[in-house]
């Protein structure tokens, strides 16, 4: 579709919004939103005609791509044969989405609660943990992200947790490995494997074995960095989790549906959790939707005892009914093979090319189409762009950077001192390079606040 300019409406757009929507993770008086008009395939366009890239995948969700046609069709198709039913009945729509997804998930994880986001669906996996062991407490991350509710954003281990962690949600962070910013003084993937199984072994000791119920963690931590964990780790959580009767849950809000090159990221790892927590790409986006997978010894708790909780629209005909047709179009497309494949012979080594060539890039990490180039000020310090959490003044580099993009008609994805590069899983050759050529160029404005 060619971007057809109405700034009239746009300005008509932007009022209303400034007037009357308020704007999650912001100070509202500050920002200033873009007024979207139209979006398609791995596009989006404004009122004024102009065209950007989308290197985010919306908030990484938008695997396929904006507006596939078979997507469409099938929310259409579904609003004109049953728009809604309540949870407790079997509806075609729901049945299919949770087999599809069964078929995918690993090991025996073949039961789907289904939820209406990501943040839900951690609450109700960490709930059924609780409630599976008797215990109380939660073992989390730091440098992770669990989503903005009350239990989930307290197990997040980011300054988006400050404000809301009430210290009494039985949560307990520890330090995941992240060898380029090592906690363990690590030189090597083995010694950043080996200590931070350690450490986590005595953060459990020190706590109490028999009072923790989970052990959460990010299968490839998303926002907070998208940092591959190093071989070997999640095995060791794996038998650590065995060995205290504790459970062991993947959160693949993110990594999930294709985003790594694979259907879900433990398949890179060929680990099982006994939860695993799913949203974003398993429609794409299109009508909010998340779930859990369930292993079998957690579903056998709730065989004969309720499970006590629930949603008014869990597992909703419309979003279950854009989940089918959003995995058939994965399978029938190859979406998941082409995310592999153009992340493991276009998009990785074109940003290892780039990090070659810009002093402000200290090291580029990911998989598929889920990659983080961690921007910094001096690449023998490892000193970072900007400061942790800046904010203002400070954090002047990285917002001189995201403009730049903008301004190529790139529109990224930033957090901190990193920019994500996360397109749609079936993006072209043509659109990465595209989208490469404009990082070039906003990476020697962030070169300029090197050292």
């Amino acid at each position: 579709m060619t971007p057809q300019p109405n700034p009239e409406t746009g300005a008509a757009v932007k009022a209303a919004d400034r007037a009357h929507v308020f704007h999650s993770w912001s100070a509202q008086d500050l920002i200033d939103p873009l007024a979207v008009a139209g979006a398609e395939g791995s596009y989006f366009w404004d009122y004024d005609g102009k065209r950007y890239l989308d290197f985010t995948s919306g908030l990484v969700f938008t695997n396929i791509g904006y507006q596939h046609p078979k997507v469409v069709a099938a929310i259409q198709e579904q609003a004109a044969r049953m728009t809604t039913f309540a949870p407790a009945f079997a509806v075609e729509a729901r049945s299919e989405a949770a087999r599809l997804i069964a078929e995918r998930t690993p090991g025996d994880l073949d039961k789907i609660f289904f939820t209406n986001a990501g943040a839900d669906a951690v609450e109700h996996a960490v709930r059924m943990a609780r409630l599976h062991t008797g215990r109380p407490k939660v073992l989390s991350a730091y440098r992770s992200y669990h989503g903005g509710t009350q239990q989930a954003v307290n197990l997040t281990g980011d300054p988006r947790r400050w404000a809301s962690d009430s210290a009494t949600n039985g949560v307990v962070h520890f330090w995941a490995p992240f060898l380029y910013r090592s906690r363990f003084y690590a030189e090597t993937e083995e010694q950043e494997t080996a200590r931070a199984l350690e450490h986590l072994e005595t953060t459990i000791a020190f706590e109490g074995p028999g009072t923790v119920a989970a052990i959460i963690l990010e299968t490839i931590p998303g926002t907070a960095g998208i940092m591959v964990p190093p071989p070997g780790y999640l095995a060791g959580v794996r038998e650590i989790c065995d060995r205290h009767g504790i459970v062991f849950i993947l959160d693949e809000v993110m990594a999930g549906f294709g985003r790594t090159g694979e259907w879900f990221a433990a398949d890179l790892f060929g680990v099982v959790p006994d939860l695993m927590t799913f949203a974003k790409g398993v429609n794409s986006g299109y009508v909010p939707l998340g779930g859990v997978a369930i292993s079998q010894k957690i579903a056998e708790t709730f065989g004969k005892r309720p499970y006590p909780g629930g949603l008014t629209y869990s597992g909703h005909p419309l979003a279950c009914a854009a989940a089918v047709a959003t995995i058939n179009v994965m399978a029938e497309e190859g979406v998941v093979e082409n995310a592999k494949s153009l992340g493991a012979d276009l998009l990785g080594p074109a940003l290892a090319a780039l990090a070659e060539r810009h002093p402000s890039v200290g090291e580029v990490r990911g998989t598929g189409m889920f990659w983080a180039l961690e921007l910094v000020k001096n690449r023998e310090t490892r000193e970072p762009l900007v400061p942790y959490n800046a904010a203002g003044e400070a954090n002047a580099p990285m917002a001189a950077f995201t403009a730049a993009a903008k301004q190529h008609g790139l529109w990224p994805f930033v957090n901190m001192n990193r920019t994500h590069v996360v397109p749609p899983c079936n993006v072209t050759e043509a659109e990465l390079k595209e989208g490469l050529a404009a990082l070039d160029a906003a990476l020697s404005v962030a070169d300029a606040y090197t050292e």
